[in-house]
């Protein structure tokens, strides 16, 4: 494990609203001080001096902006810049009453940069501006209603009136969320440049699919194209990732498959790039009634999915410790609230530090089998109603099997041809369709490219023409759709010259659309499928015969198995798919990651729905092997390893070391000795505790 103190690739980090605390002193590499007000560069100051790199972050869709809201800011009210539903009322965040989420126009974006301008004096690396989000049921404010006519040159049409309406509407949300980040990262940026300062804009923002699921409108692919965005979060966590989806008839929560499909898609917002991209992961989730070990079974099912995608090594390790590890939750089987339970507190810190270690040169998967795109496009945002169905609220803290309009929120025709191959044991990933365009290796990693226009449609005809100049170079393309979706009809740029967008397609490629079988194109293959994606949930055989049509794509080594697992370097990462059955048993000589006594494991059998992480002791000479605490200033001779392990107060610390005996003496923490390694305990303390040990 690295125990370097280099704090400069930003590895790991969380963001606090909370002052400066012992007791959440994780000592990540950085911390975003959260929220602007009056405290906020003491904030700042306080985590500074803590030995942080500090970054701020601040919501860009929703804030206390009743300044702006109540006319106080330029003697003007702008209530009709709230997002408004259709019985005309504003659409307001969580429990408050005066915090709608906000229309981005031309006034607000200027108000936002002038809220934001004194941050840069502040001194900060880097700005995230929070969650661009644009509900699907708005879109009935006056303000809007100006934008529509502004942006398509034509009167504003009530959103839920057809579905081309809804499509529009969703266009110029996205539109009017991508302009307002690009001036406000523009302005700022030029503005920090003149005093002579660097500051980074990132994008925390949710994955495409979940967006998509709750029915939220956001950049996504557009942040690729805003040149003063250095990056982004994937704001992937259990609160997302347990929204139900169906397989094979049941509706049930799949925390980790769903979670391995959001972070799979969310890292196509910086691959290919030189932008930083951090996975997210929240031990706790913001639905404060569960209890400490569904929160801490929930999280582990989002680590392993986000592990078991190595293009990317940086990590939000969680948002707001302050609730993790100082606000008391049940028990099961107990309606009694108690603070975090102190194994919980140590697996959560071993976890969190071990995250610095996984930017690993070698990585190797267990099955080298075809590797499955689903693409997904921006558009499947704009499509989330259908005309005479119910459109249910929904943002991770409903229930979610009582909701109206439930058969919308599972988004069925995306799981539909997502899932099926993935309980086949396949590395299945959605692929970000728009990238095809700007980005020559987007399809590089993908085999077998599943697509479909029943939910989403192709924003431009050079889509096609990139798709058919990856399949004349040897790739297999699956297109499943019955042309059913009303969506098909509305004013494109392929209609009235095509009865749908897939007739371009097909004749981008040299295919013929009707054909049903294999058709050879150049080096690769083709294939219409003339079924509804959703169809392919509906039982096991529809799922078996989705898998059918892709293996017959893919050709060559396809072995079906309960088992999705990589090795990164020394980490073995893997998950037993629940809903494949059966189990599976890893040998040799590993230490267990996700115990909080980090016992030696040679041989672990697990079962259905279980996962792991391992660091395979053979694997290199490392002496820190895994650690609830950040291990600095190491030293080692013949005779002597000192070193300082950096921790939160108030938690448990143990530390495995690799040592070349048993020590003679030990001083700062308790310790027992097996076979080579050495097992340190001690309580955490956030300016260190120093070690030596004697041989």
């Amino acid at each position: 494990m690295a125990n370097s103190t280099g704090k400069d690739g930003e590895l790991t980090g969380f963001q606090e609203q909370a002052p400066y605390d012992e007791s959440i002193d994780l000592r990540t590499d950085f911390v975003m001080v959260y929220g602007l007000n009056e405290t906020t560069p003491q904030r700042i100051a306080r985590w500074r001096d803590a030995g942080y790199r500090v970054h701020l972050m601040t919501g860009i869709s929703w804030g206390t902006y009743q300044d702006y809201l109540d006319g106080r800011w330029d003697g003007s009210g702008h209530w009709d810049d709230a997002q408004t539903a259709g019985d005309g009322s504003p659409i307001l965040h969580g429990e408050s009453t005066d915090i709608p989420y906000m229309v981005p126009t031309f006034t607000f974006t200027e108000y936002l940069v002038q809220k934001l301008r004194p941050i840069i004096e502040l001194g900060v690396e880097g700005i995230h501006l929070e969650e661009p989000e644009f509900w699907a049921r708005a879109g009935y404010s006056e303000s809007f209603k100006r934008e529509w006519q502004a942006f398509f040159n034509e009167p504003w049409q009530p959103p839920h009136s057809t579905p081309e309406a809804h499509f529009r509407s969703g266009q110029l949300k996205q539109h009017l969320l991508s302009r307002s980040l690009d001036r406000v990262t523009s302005v700022l940026r030029d503005e920090a440049l003149q005093q002579g300062r660097q500051v980074r804009f990132y994008v925390p923002t949710h994955s495409l699919l979940n967006y998509t699921q709750w029915q939220i409108i956001s950049p996504e692919s557009r942040l690729r194209t805003l040149p003063s965005i250095d990056g982004a979060i994937a704001q992937v966590w259990t609160g997302t990732s347990r929204t139900p989806n169906v397989y094979a008839g049941k509706v049930a929560e799949r925390t980790f498959e769903t979670a391995y499909l959001e972070y799979g898609i969310a890292q196509d917002l910086t691959r290919g790039t030189d932008r930083r991209m951090w996975f997210l992961h929240d031990p706790i989730e913001d639905h404060p009634d569960r209890t400490w070990e569904d929160y801490l079974a929930n999280w582990q099912r989002t680590l392993i999915a986000s592990l078991l995608h190595p293009g990317v090594a940086r990590y939000e390790v969680a948002p707001w410790p302050h609730r993790i590890f100082n606000r008391p939750y049940l028990r099961e089987g107990s309606t009694e609230r108690e603070l975090i339970p102190p194994d919980t507190a140590t697996s959560y810190l071993i976890a969190m530090n071990s995250l610095r270690d996984l930017d690993q040169p070698e990585v190797q998967w267990a099955q080298e089998g075809p590797r499955i795109g689903i693409a997904l496009s921006d558009t499947a945002m704009f499509q989330r109603w259908a005309p005479g169905g119910e459109s249910g609220h929904y943002d991770g803290l409903q229930d979610a099997l009582a909701l109206e309009g439930r058969e919308q929120l599972h988004f069925s025709d995306f799981y539909g041809l997502a899932l099926p191959p993935l309980y086949d044991g396949q590395r299945v990933c959605p692929v970000q369709l728009e990238n095809v365009i700007d980005t020559p290796d987007a399809l590089d990693d993908v085999d077998v490219l599943v697509l479909s226009y029943e939910f989403q449609k192709p924003l431009a005809p050079g889509i096609h023409y990139a798709l058919a100049g990856w399949v004349n170079r040897g790739g297999s393309l699956l297109y499943v759709g019955d042309g059913a979706d009303p969506y098909h009809e509305i004013r494109s740029w392929w209609t009235g010259r095509y009865d749908t967008c897939a007739d371009h397609l097909a004749e981008a490629l040299g295919a013929d659309r009707k054909h049903d079988g294999v058709q050879p194109i150049g080096q690769g293959r083709v294939r219409f499928l003339p079924s509804r994606p959703a169809d392919f949930t509906e039982s096991p055989e529809r799922a078996a015969e989705l898998v059918a049509a892709i293996r017959e794509l893919a050709g060559g080594t396809w072995e079906s198995t309960n088992w999705l697992s990589v090795q990164r370097g020394p980490y073995l990462i893997g998950a037993v798919l629940e809903e494949a059955g059966g189990s599976h048993v890893v040998e040799g000589t590993y230490l267990d990651l996700l115990d909080p006594q980090l016992p030696v494991v040679t041989r672990r059998e697990l079962g259905p729905g279980e996962l792991t992480w391992l660091r395979d002791l053979t694997y290199d000479n490392e002496p820190v092997l895994a650690s609830a605490g950040r291990v600095v200033d190491w030293h080692q001779d013949k005779s002597t390893i000192t070193f300082t392990c950096e921790a939160p107060a108030g938690v448990q610390v143990t530390t495995a070391v690799r040592v070349p005996s048993e020590p003679t003496n030990v001083t700062g923490a308790t310790t027992h000795y097996d076979n080579g390694i050495l097992w340190l305990h001690h309580p955490g303390v956030p300016a260190g505790t120093p070690i030596h040990l004697t041989f």
